[in-house]
């Protein structure tokens, strides 16, 4: 094949599909390499194409200037850029700028791509099905299946790309006004069936209607009396509605046609179309379908665009993945010998990228489906929310974009000038927390027979003395039986109650307005175990004791041990072991109880049906696998001090077929929030060992998101929380109450006082102790020229917006508690 300079990796290459991945990477090839015989294969019409507008991001454009000087100008022509962002709630339009987005019509798009393509020599085939992946790889050095989101040859070769498709609760239908929008526009209309949303953006301006073909266009007339795709003289604008799937049924859309469902689609939003019409291509309500694969690439056929991934469109960003992935093939394709090294290099650089976008297309997905659940918000803090529902776009990362609009929505929400998100106080019964911040649970592994000892004093105290709220312990056991290794704490023992009376004493005193949790727990199925440095979940190699679970199923099968099902004798014997610690608990001096019902250990084997298969009344339906868990709470509830705050630590879900649903977990949370638990605590996972979990930044917030806008319940969050920004913008979305925190603050035991410091934050939310003070104004790149500190983030007195209130911790570092 050759490589650089040596002749074209991939003489001969067949694309399916002629959407904007497949032509921009067809134009891209040839331009590379003039010698290369390529074509193009596109069942439909050249001037076919689903929706309307498209947009792409100002580090897309970058790409193709660098890449294709000539599309890049032919873009630049056609563009509409704007940079608001409209959020309409109430009647109330909220604006926020500073964003930059560009836009064109797809079918303008496509016309400017294949120009390219028949300019450079390649051979469009429109009209024409593609033959057969595998056949077309017989005579081609490169097959590139840009065949959409319906990839037929993702499907034929299913068993090597290991597709997931999932398909979500939503319907949506893309249409268009006759006018153009001066700002992206959010708009939801309330009905007796429930919420519609509107997402709009202009893709044409007046200035550049056409009236024919661009010269040199091999797609002929594609334009006619109202100009380029079909627009008004008034411009043009993406109009895309949306509802959950019972709404959209209940409202009758799922018996309308096209031309009935943009009649009712412009009555819902007849304001902000001015009354104006809508219009369809081809446009039929959908259900949007996250396409994910195991494999990108199989000998010489490789993915690209929707056939490989899809994001959701409220991101904007599927035709930029397409394109981006045309990019990054063909610089491949230039720095690699063969074509088999060219797809490897491909997929390797592409898939952090788009797994990256794909989490935040998905926590945009998700929020947009549970959009009712924030209708009580006030109009900024909807907003707020909305335009920081995928993560990217922060707290700081706004108020640098539009410090108006961040003022206004601190000011709505009634917060404090010059102080923090995160610095605000927060009530849970008799406990006022000095800020949101929680150290999250997390396991040392060392202890000796279960007491803590300097070690505890110094890494619990060293995290109160570094500014956090609440500073939790990791898990403490309630037995000698119920520890996770020989390393772990407990509350169960003759001296283990005066060992941490030292240790909250300390946190006491030494950081005045600090509070220290306990994290009691029994670890069922999962102890027994190594220290995790000498092997986290393996078994002890000797020494072992008996484990007891819900039913009779190990952890690992064939590595960890087989724990005895728990009978009644047992079960009531370890509910009292759970109040005995309870008790010496509140004796040692601790301000808050956390109930450790995640993570697969014991009460958390009794809430998820992998693990649970029980017969009996403790097992079953959700309300049968919360009898036990919710026995032991009340036990401990009716003895831990009545003015003292109780939590609760639950996994959301078990990130494997058949476990826990974050409907269930809604559930779950409701349950312990009935019996009184001030707080939940929301985690994920680590009940079953083949989980496959989504991780990424803030992956788990969601979660506690939805539980409590949903349920009206203080929340804590948890996972990959990491930055202060992070916190910031979490809290005033409204997202959760408290931020817990791990692997941040084993890194740094101070993080939550230079969190203050680098914001300019010298308040009440982040006191340092005395004998610190003097390292409070330095900065932190350690000059000797001590700036004067930026001032950021701004906010509140009472509880962030209607907030209920705190509670405990996170987890990881180690092992998550």
């Amino acid at each position: 094949m050759g490589g650089p300079g040596a002749g074209p990796v991939a003489r001969r290459v067949a694309i399916i599909g002629g959407g904007p991945g497949g032509l921009y990477a067809a134009a891209l090839l040839k331009r590379l390499r003039p010698e290369r015989e390529i074509t193009v294969w596109e069942r439909g019409e050249p001037s076919s194409t689903f929706g309307f507008g498209v947009v792409l991001s100002d580090e897309t454009l970058g790409g193709i200037e660098h890449a294709d000087p000539v599309v890049y100008q032919e873009l630049s022509r056609e563009f509409v850029r704007w940079d608001a962002i409209d959020v309409v709630r109430g009647g109330q339009v909220l604006t926020s700028g500073g964003h930059g987005f560009a836009a064109l019509g797809r079918q303008r798009l496509l016309e400017i791509l294949h120009r390219r393509c028949h300019s450079l020599g390649v051979h469009l085939r429109t009209r024409t099905t593609a033959p057969p992946a595998a056949e077309l790889a017989r005579d081609h050095d490169l097959v590139i299946a840009a065949d959409g989101v319906h990839s037929t040859t993702r499907a034929a070769h299913a068993d090597v790309f290991a597709p997931h498709l999932t398909t979500h609760r939503c319907r949506y239908i893309w249409l268009a006004a006759d006018f153009a929008f001066d700002a992206f526009r959010f708009e939801i209309a309330e009905t007796e069936h429930g919420v519609f949303q509107l997402h709009g953006y202009p893709y044409a301006r007046p200035a550049l209607l056409t009236t024919g073909p661009a010269a040199g266009s091999t797609t002929g007339p594609t334009t006619g009396p109202l100009g380029s795709a079909g627009q008004s003289a008034a411009g043009a604008s993406t109009v895309i509605v949306e509802a959950r799937e019972e709404v959209w049924r209940a409202a009758g859309l799922d018996q309308c046609d096209e031309q009935e469902s943009a009649r009712a689609c412009a009555a819902l939003f007849a304001d902000a179309l001015g009354g104006r019409p809508l219009r369809g291509n081809a446009s039929s309500w959908t259900a949007f379908r996250t396409v994910t694969n195991e494999r990108w690439s199989h000998g010489p056929i490789v993915l690209l665009g929707d056939a490989a991934h899809t994001a959701h469109f409220s991101i904007g960003s599927g035709t930029k993945l397409a394109v981006e992935d045309a990019l990054a093939l063909a610089a491949c394709l230039e720095e690699s010998p063969t074509v088999a090294e060219a797809l490897t290099a491909y997929e390797a650089e592409r898939r952090p990228v788009v797994a990256s976008t794909q989490r935040a297309a998905g926590a945009s997905l998700h929020w947009f489906e549970n959009l009712a659940d924030y209708l009580d918000q006030p109009p900024h803090q909807f907003a707020f929310n909305l335009l920081t529902r995928s993560r990217r776009v922060t707290h700081d990362n706004l108020r640098l974009r539009d410090a108006g609009f961040v003022n206004a929505v601190e000011r709505e929400a009634g917060l404090a000038q010059e102080t923090p998100p995160m610095f605000t106080p927060l009530t849970l019964r008799g406990l006022t927390l000095r800020n949101r911040v929680v150290v999250s649970p997390m396991d040392m592994y060392s202890a000796q027979d279960g007491a803590p000892g300097d070690f505890h004093l110094v890494h619990l105290g060293a995290r109160a003395l570094g500014g956090a709220g609440l500073v939790m312990t990791e898990m403490v056991c309630v037995s000698p039986t119920g520890r996770i290794t020989p390393g772990c704490t407990g509350l169960y023992a003759d001296g283990h109650e005066a060992a941490w009376r030292r240790v909250t004493d300390f946190v006491h005193s030494a950081s005045p307005g600090a509070a220290i949790g306990v994290q009691l727990g029994h670890s069922g199925r999962k102890g027994s175990t190594r220290l995790m440095w000498e092997g986290i979940d393996d078994p002890l190699p000797d020494g072992n004791w008996p484990l007891v679970a819900p039913s009779p199923l190990p952890y690992r099968p064939g590595i960890s041990q087989v724990p005895q099902e728990a009978d009644g004798t047992t079960l009531a014997e370890i509910r009292d072991q759970f109040v005995r610690s309870a008790r010496s608990a509140a004796r040692a001096g601790f301000d808050l109880l956390e109930l450790h019902c995640a993570h697969g250990y014991l009460l958390s084997g009794f809430l998820s049906p992998l693990t649970n298969r029980r017969t009996d009344g403790y097992g079953g339906d959700l309300s049968g696998r919360l009898r036990y868990p919710l026995e032991v709470f009340d036990a401990v509830r009716a003895v831990w001090p009545s003015d003292a705050p109780m939590t609760v630590r639950i996994s959301a879900t078990d990130w494997a077929e058949g476990g826990t649903t974050p409907d269930e977990a809604v559930a779950i949370a409701a349950a312990f929030a009935a019996h009184g638990a001030d707080a939940i605590d929301i985690s994920t996972g680590q009940v079953v060992a083949h989980e496959r979990p989504e991780v990424g930044r803030s992956y788990q917030t969601p979660f506690a998101d939805r539980i409590r806008n949903e349920l009206g319940v203080p929340v804590i969050a948890v996972g990959a929380i990491s930055s202060w920004d992070d916190v910031n913008s979490l809290l005033l979305a409204g997202r959760a109450d408290l931020c817990a925190l791990a692997r941040p603050h084993l890194y740094d035991p101070h993080w939550t006082l230079h969190a203050a410091a680098e914001q300019g934050y010298r308040g009440p939310g982040a006191p340092w102790p005395a004998p610190y003070r003097a390292g409070s104004r330095r900065p932190p790149t350690g000059r000797t020229d001590d700036p004067k500190p930026r001032l950021t983030l701004h906010t509140t007195t009472p509880p962030i917006p209607p907030s209920p209130s705190p509670a405990a911790a996170s987890g990881s570092g180690t092992r998550a508690q």
